[in-house]
Formats: structure tokens, sequence, C-alpha cells
């Protein structure tokens, strides 16, 4: 049975845990952060909040609002043909969600991770990889609601999945939120 898994929540609450979590699990997947980061890097610009923010921004405002989307539709058709399951980490706007479920219909199902506000932004500050203060997280999140239309598909998840715990409580809700989308 085919599936596309799209993971939907805001900034922080463990889209990309979950991600590896699929990974894991041998489903692949399209990260649509990746085709910020490529940009960037293909124009020699440094990753930062700002420049992250700003390109997001022109992507969309050159290939519209379901940039991410549309330009990653060849990379989801394929893994689908390939496989019959795949994820998408990070589909942001209601647009995206428009388009994916345009071209692929029924087999598209969202999978919100929710954690709450004040623990985003402590793991923001403590990740790794592009770190946000909690002003920086939360100019994000106001920028993904106004900007983004990114409240829409959260609000129209299958499935939520609550991540306040260690990332083996995160999978194992994963597992049964999944296997409730058969």
């Amino acid at each position: 049975m085919a599936r596309l898994l799209a993971l939907v929540g805001m900034c922080g609450a463990g889209k990309s845990v979950a991600a590896r979590w699929f990974e894991g699990r041998g489903i692949p997947g399209v990260y649509f952060g990746r085709l910020t980061l490529e940009e960037l890097e293909r124009r020699g610009q440094a990753v930062t909040p700002d420049s992250e923010r700003a390109m997001r921004e022109e992507l969309r405002r050159v290939h519209g609002m379901a940039a991410f989307a549309v330009l990653s539709i060849p990379k989801l058709r394929a893994l689908l043909t390939k496989g019959g399951e795949a994820y998408i980490d990070g589909l942001y706007s209601w647009e995206e969600f428009l388009a994916l479920k345009k071209e692929f219909g029924p087999v598209i199902r969202l999978v919100h991770i929710w954690t709450d506000r004040a623990l985003r932004y402590e793991r923001l500050s403590r990740r790794a990889e592009r770190p946000l203060d909690a002003a920086q997280a939360e100019s994000r999140d106001l920028s993904e609601i106004e900007k983004l239309a990114k409240g829409g598909p959260i609000a129209f998840a299958d499935v939520t999945v609550t991540n306040h715990g260690s990332p083996e409580a995160l999978a194992a809700a994963l597992e049964a939120a999944i296997e409730g989308l058969r």
C-alpha cells in the first residue's frame, strides 16, 4: 500500500528525530528544508537563521507558496514507485499540502509532531546544528505562522504525536500512530 507520510509541526517539535526514526525503519524521505540549505550553499552564503528565512521566502516568491512541494514531487514520486512508502520532513504551508494532495491524493497523510513552546525553545537552544535562542525561535514561529500558513497542515493532520519525552518515547508514539493510519 502506497503511503506518503508528511511530518508537520513547529520548529523544535521533533520532526527531525521522527525523520531519523523513519530512516531507521528503512522508509526513505525528502527533507524540504534541504532545498534552502542547498541554494544557500550554491550561492556561497552562510547558513544563519536570517539567511535561511530570506532564502525560504525568496524560493516561495519565485516558485509560489507550494515551492518546496512542487520542486520535490519528482523525488517523492520516484521514492513511492521504488518502495511504496516515503516520508516528508517539514511540509510547512497549506499550499504545499494542496499541491501534494492534488498529485498524490489519499496516499498523503499528515503526521503532526507536537511539543509545547517552552520545551521546543529549550531544545532549539541546545541543538548542535543551527541552534536558536528564544527570541530567534519565537521570530521563526511567528514568521512561519504569518507568512507560510503553517497552521493549516497542522490543523488538518491525520494524527498528532506528542513529544515531551525521550527519542525512545517518541519512537513508541510514532509506531502506534503510524500503525493507526493503515
